[in-house]
């Protein structure tokens, strides 16, 4: 009986990734394979629990983590509307375009400013895509290292936090954390969040950025032919003022959502709201910069509140209020009427722009089909293990030579082909839940467990690779959509190797100095 589950165990992962491969809808291919082996396996006297799966459907939709999720999904597609990105693209690019290599280093620097902005690899490689890439082609650039730079730094979203696929990364790996304790005998482990993963991931996410920048300067100096100076005339370098006009909104919106769960001001859906909020109240400054105040009075006010929150007891359901927490409580009414009247401006002037109405159709299909795919990939991960795949998994990954050295390294290397065929949630949302509970179990040659954090930076930089790797990656389709008949496929193909072989240089380099991922997060949560 057990040879007859493994083996429809293997057939079920193996036909879900066929179909996937063959184009059909993710989400119910998932839960159609899982029907289908469910039947299959009560056929052959397999114990199937089908009756889990609306709670197991329920607990997925009261996730509180995962609240966030839409709440970022807004504030990307709100800030890509309001024109931040475009604004930043032209300023930076006039800033470092006269040095050699500078349009490449701008767009490093804005895709890295939009990840933590924005988060969403779609509407950043197609913003990039539609204002850069003609001005690199026009000042000379190598049409190959101009779509390499574009769509490798607009797949930055995926690492820099706060980024949706840390999200769903997270979730996955705090359940697998918990199991994987529970295994281990320990029934009250100190619980891993998305905060955990979102420190561990800034500095290699930085890190990254760096090295795309000095990449950037080694063909800039060794071929210079490939990405020259930028041809600016007399007086059109950016002010100061025209500089801090464009950088100063985007930094301040990501140290407001960052900072805040950073620091433990907020949870990352908390952050997620203020973030929301942070880019609606900036796309109203920009849709109507006439008249600023109604904006700026808002945004003192939640600044004030948030620093409220941090300073005083606000709580208002007490026996005996003290003196001095009653004027806090009475402060932050007032500050947070003037962040409603902020909003209801900034309502008012999205929605006569005829900007409110598309943002929250393009939130809703995303976020819709994002919840669609994960109660797809619950109703699958459940059918794989009623069939006994998690055994199966467990006996794989632990016979490999080399101990937990061989078996994270054969997870990357299936992660890493999944992602030329696969998209990244669907890896996520199924490799990810398989494999993670025995990883975690696993210790390290240096005796310590392996680190969940860690880990989930390993699988986030691997993860990004997916969106560059042919034939399916989605940043390759993005940016071929919006590029000149003058470029060629090829051009785009050939131009993000070197950017996948930087990602997996820093896989190698988070290999052999973990704390990379580690240290952040034990400085902050201890």
């Amino acid at each position: 009986m057990e040879s007859i589950t493994h083996t429809l165990d293997i057939l079920m992962f193996a036909a879900a990734c066929l179909l996937l491969m063959a184009g059909f809808p993710v989400a119910f291919t998932l839960a159609g394979v899982a029907l289908a082996f469910a039947l299959i396996g009560s056929f052959f006297g397999a114990s199937i629990t089908l009756g889990a799966i609306p709670s197991r459907i329920f607990g997925t939709m009261v996730n509180e983590t995962l609240i966030a999720v839409p709440l970022f999904i807004f504030m990307g597609v709100m800030l890509e509307r309001s024109k931040v990105a475009e604004e930043l693209l032209e300023t930076m690019g006039r800033l470092f375009g006269r040095m050699p290599g500078g349009l490449g280093i701008s767009v490093s620097i804005v895709g890295a400013l939009l990840a933590a902005s924005t988060g969403i690899v779609g509407a950043t490689v197609v913003t990039m895509g539609l204002l850069s890439l003609p001005t690199m082609l026009r000042n000379g650039y190598s049409p190959r290292i101009a779509c390499g730079s574009i769509a490798a730094s607009g797949t930055l979203g995926q690492i820099i936090p706060p980024s949706i696929v840390l999200v769903f990364l997270a979730d996955q790996l705090s359940n697998a954390y918990q199991t994987a304790q529970r295994e281990m005998g320990n029934w009250s482990p100190e619980p891993f969040s998305v905060g955990d993963l979102f420190a561990g991931a800034l500095l290699p996410g930085l890190a990254l950025v760096g090295m795309y920048i000095a990449y950037q300067l080694f063909v800039a100096f060794t071929q210079p032919h490939k990405s020259p100076p930028m041809k600016v005339e007399p007086g059109e370098a950016p002010t100061i003022s025209q500089v801090l006009h464009a950088l100063i909104p985007p930094i301040a919106l990501i140290i407001a959502v960052l900072g805040s769960i950073l620091v433990g001001i907020a949870t990352p859906t908390e952050a997620a709201s203020v973030g929301a909020v942070g880019a609606l109240l900036l796309a109203g400054y920009r849709l109507n910069e006439d008249k600023p105040w109604p904006i700026y009075i808002a945004v003192l006010g939640l600044v004030a509140v948030l620093a409220l929150t941090f300073s005083m007891d606000l709580r208002i359901a007490r026996s005996e209020i003290p003196t001095t927490d009653m004027i806090g409580i009475v402060a932050a009414a007032v500050f947070c009427a003037a962040l409603a009247w902020g909003i209801i401006v900034s309502l008012y002037r999205v929605l006569a722009n005829k900007v409110l109405v598309p943002v929250m159709q393009s939130t809703t299909q995303i976020t819709c089909m994002v919840f669609v795919i994960l109660i797809g990939a619950t109703f699958f991960s459940l059918i794989f293990r009623d069939l006994g795949g998690e055994e199966l998994v467990k006996e794989i990954l632990t016979g490999i030579p080399g101990g937990a050295i061989g078996a994270i390294i054969a997870v990357m290397l299936v992660m890493f082909v999944l992602g030329f065929f696969l998209d990244f949630l669907e890896i996520v949302f199924v490799v990810v839940p398989l494999v993670a509970p025995i990883l975690l179990q696993l210790e390290m040659p240096n005796g310590e467990p392996m680190n969940p954090a860690w880990l989930g930076v390993m699988m986030a930089v691997n993860l990004q690779t997916s969106f560059l790797t042919p034939p399916f990656g989605f940043a390759l389709f993005y940016l071929r959509g919006v590029a000149p008949p003058t470029v060629k496929t090829s051009d785009i193909y050939i131009g993000i190797i070197p950017f996948v072989l930087i990602q997996i240089l820093m896989l190698v380099i988070l290999w052999y100095f973990p704390t990379l991922a580690t240290w952040l997060p034990k400085v902050i949560y201890g």
